[in-house]
């Protein structure tokens, strides 16, 4: 490891110790426990001496007797303070999990759609369960054996160099030889582990991808492949752990021989000097005793290379930087004018624009249909509105502001999204619907927007009403039925400006009954822009718009654009002529 490297190591380590500040008083009880546990073990050696010194004993022979009851006092005093020192530190280091995982999740509800876009939901899931875990581990495991076992180090050496320094001297020449050890193996474990976390959300990714399409994996036949896919991620997490963990073995092998051949030289030395035999006894004790500190201070250095490893990959998360909110003026309630200044945009890592210069003006109550084939920048148009995507070039105002000026929650408290993929939680049909700021909405007018939304007729023939679970994303309910939750929760919100992405394409028609019914009583009184492929869902829209690789090459009703035989013309007779 080089020492800028151990420097980063260092930062990361300290910046994570730094959560457990407001836990300082459990925290410095647990060292005040580590404390007395190291101050017991040389206590252990040091009683060996006068328990074996026959000069002693025939001093005082009452010594034969206390010395054992003060021995099993030592050890009971030991286990006691052990195990204050364990579960306290525990605590601690459960909390700062805690707190870890609370900063992740609130970061990744702040960050930009982009950062969504670069990254897979596996490897986020990973970093929250996988590297936390790791995280866990070096707060726990790693504080808990070099303070007390340091601390234990510290005080066998001290009693060794009262009975004899220059025997005691061997040990410190032990120690660069051990330091040199540990220094060469942390680098490599370091990076194993780094790769190891990458390869455990490849895993996670994958195994997401295959519950979420099993339906697909099975129709299409491609169990072999996600199996396959599988198998060669798990390998690569077993080749890593397998890594780490042979390093990680050959590390304490190494350093045991060395103190073995440094207590084979102090016996020898000890023999042909002047100690007494107790002296000698307690010597070699204490040594011995140096045995488990010492081992458990190099085999906890793969702990700490991965936790520290770990930390790196949960900071990187959270430092991320939210999406911009530098907006400071207040919108309570917008009128719903939209107006779009030339305006572009151009994802990052594409190569094409997917907007063009846009200029377009929507009014208060105006419902507007956006058509064009895919990728045509429709969903790239809506999604400028709440932000999702700042624009590159030109300006969006709402009610004559630019949005940028606004507030982010204020701006979207003024919008409802209502979109293909329904989004539903595994909670209850009435916590669905008030979700998020109408959480707190009464009973009545969560009926009131199910009724709106034509959803309380399949809502009152559920085993519990409104208090129904649906499961994960809905699974319990039709495609209609989660539509029509999803347009129950915009009318519960009651935002002027309303976003329909593609509402209706996928369903039946019986379903698409009942969901045109309910977005008639959701679009009255807003302003509403809405995206189709299925045209004879937006022939009643007050204006249409038709885009092209990213410009609108086309603007008018249903009939006049009809009527100029162009584009949408074009859509139109694909989809209802043969």
């Amino acid at each position: 490891m080089t020492d800028s490297a151990a420097a980063t190591g260092k930062q990361v380590y300290f910046r994570l110790l730094g959560y457990v500040k407001p836990y300082w008083k459990i925290f410095s009880f647990s060292l005040i426990a580590m404390i007395a546990l190291a101050i017991a073990e040389p206590l252990k050696a040091a009683l060996m001496k006068p328990l074996l010194d026959t000069t002693f004993v025939e001093k005082d022979p009452d010594m034969l007797v206390l010395m054992p009851m003060m021995l099993i006092g030592l050890f009971a005093f030991s286990g006691i303070a052990q195990y204050i020192s364990t579960v306290s530190l525990a605590w601690v280091a459960n909390k700062v999990v805690m707190d870890l995982r609370e900063q992740m999740l609130n970061r990744i509800l702040a960050l930009p759609s982009q950062y969504f876009s670069d990254n897979t939901s596996g490897g986020l899931l990973s970093k929250m369960n996988y590297d936390v875990g790791q995280v866990r581990a070096a707060a726990t495991n790693v504080l808990i054996v070099v303070v007390r076992d340091t601390l234990t180090i510290i005080g066998l050496l001290a009693w060794m160099l009262y009975l004899d320094w220059k025997m005691t001297l061997m040990v410190f020449v032990i120690a660069p030889l051990i330091a040199l050890v540990v220094k060469a193996i942390s680098h490599r474990m370091r990076n194993n582990s780094h790769s190891l976390q990458d390869a455990m959300g490849d895993m996670t990714h994958i195994a997401e991808e295959a519950v979420n399409g099993n339906r697909v994996i099975k129709v299409f036949d491609g169990q072999a492949y996600e199996t396959k896919r599988f198998n060669e991620a798990t390998n690569w997490v077993r080749r890593f752990e397998m890594k780490i963990t042979n390093t990680s073995a050959a590390n304490v092998p190494v350093v045991q021989l060395i103190a073995a051949s440094a207590l084979a030289v102090i016996i020898y030395i000890g023999s042909k000097g002047t100690m007494t035999v107790g002296a000698f006894v307690s010597f070699i004790a204490a040594m011995a005793m140096l045995s488990s500190p010492i081992k458990r201070l190099t085999s906890i250095n793969e702990h700490l290379q991965r936790g520290i490893a770990a930390a790196e990959s949960v900071f990187k998360l959270i430092d991320q930087h939210p999406e911009p909110d530098t907006g400071s003026r207040q919108l309570d309630r917008a009128q719903g004018t939209l107006q779009f200044n030339n305006v572009s945009l151009h994802y990052a890592n594409s190569e094409s624009t997917a907007l063009n210069a846009i200029n377009l003006s929507i009014q208060a109550g105006e419902t507007l249909a956006l058509v064009g084939r895919s990728g045509s920048g429709k969903t790239s148009l809506v999604n400028l509105i709440p932000r999702f995507y700042q624009p590159t070039a030109g300006q969006l105002l709402i009610d004559g502001i630019d949005i940028t000026d606004i507030r982010l929650a204020d701006l979207r408290r003024n919008l409802a999204l209502v979109t293909q993929e329904v989004v539903l939680f595994n909670d209850t049909i009435a916590n669905n619907i008030a979700y998020g700021l109408r959480q707190d909405a009464s009973r009545d007018d969560i009926i009131a927007a199910a009724k709106a939304a034509h959803a309380m007729e399949f809502i009152e023939q559920l085993p519990n009403g409104l208090d129904t679970l649906i499961g994960e994303k809905g699974a319990r309910l039709s495609g209609g039925q989660r539509q029509r939750l999803a347009i129950a929760r915009a009318i519960l919100k009651d935002a002027p400006i309303l976003i329909l992405d593609e509402a209706t394409s996928a369903l039946d028609t019986e379903s698409e009954r009942h969901v045109q019914a309910a977005l008639e009583n959701l679009k009255r009184g807003r302003t509403t822009i809405m995206i189709a492929h299925r045209l004879s869902t937006i022939e009643n829209a007050d204006r249409i718009i038709v885009m092209e690789q990213g410009h609108i090459v086309e603007s008018g009703n249903h009939q006049s654009l009809l009527a100029a035989n162009g584009t949408y013309a074009k859509l139109h007779n694909m989809q209802f002529c043969d």
